[in-house]
C-alpha cells in the first residue's frame, strides 16, 4: 500500500474507531454506569470475568489499555515506514515499563510487573528480565543499566521523563515542514505542560529548591530562560507560594488550578492540575483530528484522544471500586455533555 493509500485507509479506520470511543458527548455515558460489571459490559463484548470487584477494576484498566495499544499499532502497521513521531508516542510505554521494572526490583520483588507490550516498536529487550543492563542494552536509554536505590528512583525517573520529551521533539523536527508546523503546536503545548507539572510535583511533594528544579526541565533552547517555548511558563512559577491562592489567581493557566473557596485553606494540587491539562490536550487533539485528515497530525491526535479516554476509564473504574457517586466523579473529571 503506497503512502497516500495508507493515509486514506488509516484515517478512515481511525475515524471508525473514534466513533465508537467514549469521547466528546459520549464520554458522559462512560461516567453514567453504576457498577463495575456494567462498565465491563459497556466497554467489552466478552463475558465478564468471575473475579472479586477489586480485581475486576484492575482487569478493566489493563484490558482497556491493551486494546488501545493494539488498535494504535494496527493502524501504524499500515505504513511501510511510520513517521518517527508515531513510534516515539509508543515509546512512552517503554519508559513507563522501565520505571515499573526498576521499582519492583529495588523492592526485592522477583515477580515481573505488568508491562505494556508495544511489540516490534519497543526499544527494550524485556526477555532479559530481571537484568536491567541487558534490558536497556543498545537502546537510547542504555545508561539505565542498574537497579536504582529507592533514594535514586526519583532522579532516574525524572531523567527518563526528560529523555522521552527530547525524543518526542526530535521526532517532530524530522517531519516535513508542512507536517512539522501542525504537529509541533500540539506536542509543543504538551511538553510545556509536562514541565509545568514537574515544577508543581517537585515543589509540592519533594519540597525541591528552584535552582535544582531548573536542571530537570526540558528546554528548546536553555539560553532563552523564561522565553523558552517549553520551559518558559514552568520557570515563571518556580517562586510562587504553593499554599497561597493570591500568588496563582492571575497566572496564565489559572483556569486549570484546583478550586479556591473564600475563607478556606488552599494548597496547589498537582493531580487536579494534571487532569485539567489532560482534558485541554484532549480537546485540542479532537479538533486537530478532524481539521487535518490523512496527516501525521491526525494519528498523533488520535493517540492523545484515546489516552485521555483511557484516563477516564481508569477514573470511573477506581471510582466504582471505591463506591464514589457518578456525579461526584464527573465533577472531579470536569465532564459534561458539552465537554468538546
Amino acid at each position: 500500500m503506497d503512502s497516500s493509500a495508507a493515509s486514506s485507509y488509516v484515517y478512515a479506520k481511525a475515524s471508525g474507531l473514534l466513533s465508537k470511543s467514549f469521547v466528546g458527548p459520549r464520554l458522559v455515558k462512560l461516567f453514567s454506569v453504576k457498577s463495575l460489571r456494567e462498565l465491563y459490559t459497556l466497554l467489552f463484548d466478552d463475558e465478564i470475568p468471575a473475579v472479586p470487584e477489586s480485581m475486576l477494576a484492575k482487569q478493566i484498566e489493563i484490558k482497556a489499555e491493551n486494546r488501545f495499544i493494539d488498535q494504535y499499532i494496527n493502524l501504524i502497521r499500515n505504513f511501510s515506514k511510520p513517521a518517527h513521531i508515531l513510534v516515539s508516542l509508543l515509546h512512552f510505554y517503554d519508559y513507563d515499563n522501565l520505571k515499573d521494572i526498576a521499582a519492583s526490583l529495588s523492592l526485592g520483588k522477583n515477580e515481573k510487573p505488568q508491562l505494556i507490550d508495544i511489540k516490534e516498536y519497543s526499544m527494550l529487550n524485556y526477555g532479559f528480565w530481571p537484568n536491567i543492563l541487558k534490558i536497556t542494552e543498545n537502546s537510547k536509554i542504555s545508561w539505565y543499566n542498574k537497579v536504582p536505590e529507592i533514594t535514586e528512583q526519583q532522579i532516574f525517573d525524572s531523567r527518563l521523563d526528560s529523555e522521552y520529551i527530547s525524543e518526542l521533539w526530535e521526532s517532530v523536527k524530522k517531519l516535513p515542514k508542512s507536517e512539522r508546523e501542525l504537529v509541533s503546536e500540539l506536542i509543543g503545548f504538551e511538553i510545556s505542560v509536562q514541565n509545568i507539572l514537574w515544577v508543581m510535583r517537585l515543589r509540592v511533594y519533594y519540597k525541591m529548591e528552584a535552582e535544582e528544579i531548573t536542571e530537570k526541565l526540558a528546554y528548546a533552547n536553555k539560553d532563552d530562560g523564561k522565553k523558552d517555548i517549553f520551559a518558559g511558563e514552568a520557570l515563571s512559577i518556580l517562586e510562587k507560594d504553593t499554599g497561597l491562592w493570591d500568588a496563582w489567581k492571575d497566572w496564565k493557566y489559572s483556569e486549570f488550578l484546583n478550586p479556591h473557596e473564600e475563607a478556606s485553606v488552599w494548597e496547589l494540587d498537582p493531580c487536579w492540575v494534571e487532569k485539567a491539562f489532560n482534558r485541554k490536550i484532549a480537546k485540542l487533539a479532537y479538533k486537530s483530528f478532524h481539521k487535518n485528515p490523512m496527516s501525521v497530525l491526525s494519528l498523533v491526535s488520535w493517540f492523545k484522544i484515546k489516552q485521555n479516554e483511557l484516563n477516564c476509564i481508569r477514573t470511573v473504574a477506581e471510582g466504582l471500586r471505591l463506591d464514589v457517586e457518578s456525579n461526584e466523579l464527573m465533577n472531579v473529571a470536569g465532564v459534561n455533555a458539552s465537554v468538546f
